[in-house]
């Protein structure tokens, strides 16, 4: 049966969850501890957690655990499994007709099928998390919930955040910005910290580089800084999609007029997701090599030059 990463109002709102990082010095001040949740609105062509945009649950295969037993395909109700003779690429799954009900998952031995995705609610991430309240107290830390889109689960994450908050621990969402319903807008006004994504200025570049205009982005970005919110903008510089000098210098005017933003972490490409592509039977189209320091050095010059403090990396 397919899980769904959304839940509606619930007395324990539940969701599909990714992955968590403890004692991580990222996604937000001091120690913390991440939340990724599945779901998000925006199809990057960079994404790096691939794995965090559908809500539900997904397979994954590691060609390199499979050993060709051929039980996943026996088990199978669907025919979406099939073995192959090449060495390397002993099993395919037919994702066009993969229900994801993990049966397969159940039958391998060796663990080269598994789910990106677990169903937890509210109360048992709020278990986990709690369990490294000295780390936050000690640093200034806190919890981060990210994704995905963690809006795109409004009952979880607010459910989450609540009992963090009432715990005492701090909250930092980090966010896509395309935010669109009330219940999502809501938790990015009662965050504690907000990790705000701009993933560019030039509206038909970002539409070809997410599928999605950013007027709700930018919109959302300068209303949520007139209210005083806490925000550290996270920019991503992807070379040929983003990083042209155009768009550094329309990001650094449209960011200095915003006095809530607190900071500016510039994230330079890597390739570090892409082995998630072929786990989920995708390819990863985008051919390109890290941005140059150099380049990388002068675009935090720019954004220094328009009074704002920016760093590489966070």
């Amino acid at each position: 049966m397919q899980a769904s990463g959304v839940q509606r109002d619930a007395p324990d709102p539940k969701g599909a969850v990714f992955h968590i990082i403890h004692g991580s010095f990222v996604d937000g001040p001091g120690v913390r501890t991440t939340v990724f949740l599945k779901g998000c609105p925006l199809r990057c062509v960079w994404c790096c957690n691939p794995e965090g945009q559908r809500a539900e649950a997904e397979i994954k295969l590691t060609k390199s655990k499979c050993n060709a037993c051929g039980r996943c395909a026996t088990v199978c109700p669907t025919d979406a499994v099939v073995l192959n003779k090449d060495e390397k690429e002993k099993v395919r799954i037919k994702r066009n007709v993969c229900t994801d009900c993990g049966l397969c998952i159940n039958a391998c031995p060796t663990g080269a099928l598994a789910h990106f995705g677990e169903i937890m609610t509210a109360s048992q991430l709020f278990e986990k998390v709690r369990k490294d309240d000295r780390y936050y107290r000690e640093s200034g830390g806190g919890v981060t919930i990210g994704g995905g889109e963690p809006t795109s689960s409004p009952f979880l994450t607010y459910a989450l955040m609540k009992k963090c908050q009432e715990d005492g621990i701090s909250v930092a969402i980090d966010t896509c910005g395309y935010v669109v319903s009330e219940q999502g807008y809501r938790i990015l006004e009662e965050a504690d910290i907000l990790l705000y994504d701009l993933k560019g200025m030039n509206e038909a570049k970002h539409v070809d580089n997410t599928g999605m205009k950013n007027g709700i982005i930018l919109a959302n970005l300068k209303r949520l800084a007139v209210s005083g919110k806490r925000i550290i903008v996270r920019m991503p510089l992807i070379p040929g999609h983003n990083d042209s000098l155009e768009e550094v210098r329309a990001a650094s005017q449209f960011l200095s007029d915003l006095r809530a933003v607190e900071e500016i972490d510039l994230l330079p490409y890597y390739k570090y997701g892409t082995v998630k592509y072929e786990e989920l039977g995708r390819t990863y189209e985008l051919q390109i090599e890290p941005p140059q320091l150099e380049y990388v050095d002068h675009v935090k010059r720019i954004f220094e030059e328009h009074g704002l403090k920016t760093q590489i990396g966070g």
